[in-house]
Formats: C-alpha cells, structure tokens, sequence
C-alpha cells in the first residue's frame, strides 16, 4: 500500500479507508521524528520514557504485536519485541533514528503482510480485553498512532525551538 493517504480513495471501502488512514500516520510520526538528530531524539522532555525516539520504537512493537504475533501467531520471543509496552519505550545505546526508522518500515511491511491475509470479522483474543475483530483492532491503532504523532509533533516543536536559543 502506498505510504501517501490516497484522498482519492475518500469514498472507497472499510478497508482501503482504514488501511490508508494506518498508512498515513505511521508515515507522519516517521516524517515528524526524522527532522531531528538522535541526540535531540533521544531527549525526555517529559516525567515518562516517551522521547521522539522511542515513540518511533513503540509504534514499530505496536505492529508486530497486534499484527505479527497476536493476528500472526507469532510469539513476542520469536518477533524480538519486549513484553511489557513500557519497555517498547526504552532506548538501546545503540538505537539511531536511522536504524529505527528502518526497523518501523519492516515491521509496517510484516504487519501488512499479516493485516493482508485477514478480513475484518476475523478475531484475536487479548488477555484483559476479550475477543477483538481485525476492525476493532485497525481502528484501535489509527487512533493510537494519532495521538502519538501529535505528542511527536509537540516534542518536536519544543526540541528544534531549543536550537534557535
């Protein structure tokens, strides 16, 4: 699927709707991130792990959890994700905006790969919410990475206002 949000296609179907809109926010929080260093990416601005960076790092787990393990039956051992979504915050000394940016684009791809043999009703079972659909979950991540862009955007607006001065 193509990485630009297909205006388009504004009167197409559920899925091409939904697809598009994961599209297009996993690319904003990408675009967003990359326009600092990984210096300035790696900075806490706030009391939590949530950096640039690591925000970049949670939305690449938040693929290959719901996608590749829970809806792919992969485990999170044999994915290389951590366990707890904290710990999809926590950066390595070795982490680099590059490197991560690399690693978001494979896990939108395996995701896709996944999201591609599934229809809507299909189900995953999550251990505290129940009995999810593929839309339910779809919908859940468009919002999810929404919500992250927009705190990537305000941390990026602070981080590159601290240049100027």
């Amino acid at each position: 699927m193509n990485d630009r949000l297909d205006l388009a296609a504004a009167t197409g179907d559920e899925r091409t709707l939904l697809l598009g809109f994961l599209a297009e926010h996993r690319r904003l929080l990408r675009e967003t991130v990359l326009r600092l260093t990984d210096e300035e990416a790696r900075r806490r601005l706030v009391p939590s792990l949530t950096t640039p960076m690591g925000l970049l790092k949670h939305a690449a787990f938040v693929d290959t959890v719901w996608f590749v393990c829970r809806f792919g039956g992969t485990s999170r051992v044999e994915a290389g994700v951590p366990e707890s979504v904290d710990e999809s915050f926590a950066l390595d000394p070795e982490d680099t905006l590059a490197g991560l940016a690399a690693a978001h684009v494979e896990a939108t791809q395996r995701a896709d790969a996944v999201i591609a043999t599934l229809d809507f009703d299909d189900t995953c079972e999550h251990p505290v919410m129940g009995t999810l659909s593929v839309r339910w979950v779809l919908t859940h991540c468009v919002r999810e990475l929404a919500q992250h862009t927009g705190h990537a955007e305000i941390l990026v607006e602070q981080l590159l206002a601290q240049r100027s001065t």
